[in-house]
């Protein structure tokens, strides 16, 4: 058993790209054996709803996207709401400016002490650190 040293935790947008193109995907799939990834039940359950709603937005079939979708969640733990609950305050005290609806991915961050990999800017300057795509590469060395 490999035992991971990095954690971190995935916004919807990562899963989402994990899906619609190979790169998110690939970096996953070739670190997931020394890092442990996390996200809120919320951002899988978005993942979900709007993947199906891009793919046929551009006349797509949606379903082998879903099915790829719940292999990349095999490889990423979902925090339920009591991993959350402790930090909730904290997070939308730190979100009221932004995005509300995203202090489930900074609480996830607070309560696991780590960094987060994501495309949304309202994350930027809330105390945690953030990596996007472009340069993911230095968390994972």
């Amino acid at each position: 058993m490999t035992s991971r040293t990095k954690v971190l935790v995935l916004d919807a947008n990562i899963l989402i790209r994990a899906v619609l193109g190979p790169r998110v995907r690939q970096l996953i799939l070739q670190n997931v054996e020394h890092v442990s990834f996390f996200t809120p039940y919320v951002c899988l359950d978005d993942a979900r709803k709007y993947l199906p709603e891009i793919l046929y937005a551009r006349q797509v079939d949606p379903a082998p996207a879903v099915q790829l979708l719940e292999g990349i969640a095999q490889h990423v733990q979902t925090l339920e709401y009591e991993w959350l609950e402790n930090f909730e305050q904290t997070a939308k005290e730190r979100m009221k400016k932004r995005d509300l609806d995203d202090w489930p991915v900074l609480a996830a961050a607070l309560a696991l002490g780590c960094p987060i990999w994501t495309h949304d800017a309202d994350f930027f300057g809330v105390g945690v650190v953030t990596w996007s795509t472009q340069h993911i590469e230095g968390f994972f060395k």
